[in-house]
């Protein structure tokens, strides 16, 4: 009599790779794809230090993210956690498949886990070798990490039932490839959420000292309406958002 050995979470996540490496690197307790990190921007530089991992989910993120989301009058985090669960369509008895797309120290990740049964797999992607340090420091079973690209996503086609990128389109030097990619590797029917920056203010002077921002840190501030269009050009359905002072959360689901 045969037996079948239980597919580890590791094993799981490579499955959903487009070029699963030969020799796995997971030596660091997640899934390494990236060689040496290439020269960061300066915001991208702070997610890759190793003070900011430590302070990210207790000091760095509540207060920083809660501020523009206009505290005391905008949801706190577990308000935001909440948000994401509810958007993607997430609940403890479905077992489905969630990327979260860099997951920094895997706060949001464990949040998405919450809401999906142990026999799904929620998996969190990031290029920081710190941030996912931090990460794999709390296991959990229906999880798995992998340090790669978020802008050039390494996995196939339409395998996850759901995407979420919370704080951090802004880092991405190309964001609208990384949507491109968030797109192609959800499911028909899939669902997507962004929690991103917003520029509030419709005037010229605004968006120039946007720009000269970005060019300066690699910090982007997106206009009022600006990844809602994205989202819509792609076909997504029933696009909806939420706006705060200087965030925007921008959810829909793939035709």
């Amino acid at each position: 009599m045969s037996t079948v050995t239980p597919q580890t979470t590791a094993d799981r996540v490579l499955d959903l790779l487009r070029e699963p490496p030969e020799a796995p690197d997971l030596s660091a307790g997640y899934l390494d794809l990236l060689g040496p990190p290439a020269k960061p921007s300066l915001a991208q530089s702070a997610m890759e230090s190793t003070f900011l991992p430590r302070i990210y989910e207790k000091v760095w993120r509540p207060i920083g993210f809660n501020v523009a989301k206009g505290w005391p009058f905008g949801p706190g985090t577990a308000a935001e956690h909440a948000m994401a669960r509810d958007w993607l369509g997430l609940t403890p008895d479905r077992p489905a498949t969630v990327l979260d797309v860099a997951c920094g120290p895997g706060n949001v990740t464990r949040a998405l886990a919450e809401g999906v049964a142990p026999s799904g797999l929620v998996v969190g992607l990031d290029a920081s070798e710190t941030m996912l340090a931090q990460a794999v420091r709390d296991p959990r079973g229906n999880i798995g990490y992998v340090r790669g690209d978020a802008v050039g996503l390494p996995f196939r086609d339409g395998v996850f039932d759901a995407v979420c990128c919370f704080g951090a389109l802004y880092l991405f030097d190309d964001p609208w490839k990384a949507v491109d990619g968030m797109t192609r590797v959800l499911k028909p029917g899939g669902r997507l959420i962004i929690l991103t920056s917003r520029r509030p203010s419709p005037l010229p002077g605004a968006r120039i000292g946007g720009e000269l921002l970005r060019r300066a840190t690699g910090f982007t501030v997106f206009g009022d309406g600006e990844v809602v269009r994205a989202l819509t050009a792609r076909g997504f359905t029933g696009v909806r958002r939420h706006r705060y002072p200087l965030m925007q959360v921008v959810g829909g689901r793939r035709p």
